[in-house]
């Protein structure tokens, strides 16, 4: 348990942020999850779209540091290359 009053702010702080980083990472599952389920579909034109709003909100979240650049990176590259497969 955080006894000084720099550790207790620390831990207030650290909830806060935690509660920030829960709702982005939550909110770009959804873009993601939107993407996928268009691809299930085969609808391409509806992925494409999907994809295209999906895009910045994992860049978004690549510059709020909820992912890496690289994981944001490989996701983005593998849904492209599935809606690209789209027939």
């Amino acid at each position: 348990m955080a006894n000084t009053p720099q550790s207790k702010k620390r831990a207030r702080q650290n909830e806060r942020r935690n509660a920030v980083n829960t709702a982005r990472r939550s909110r770009i599952r959804t873009f993601l999850r939107k993407v996928e389920e268009a691809i299930e579909t085969g609808d391409k034109a509806v992925a494409s779209a999907a994809l295209q709003a999906a895009q910045p909100e994992l860049m978004r979240g690549v510059s709020n540091g909820v992912y890496h650049k690289n994981t944001a990176a490989r996701k983005m590259s593998r849904l492209a290359s599935r809606v690209k497969a789209i027939a």
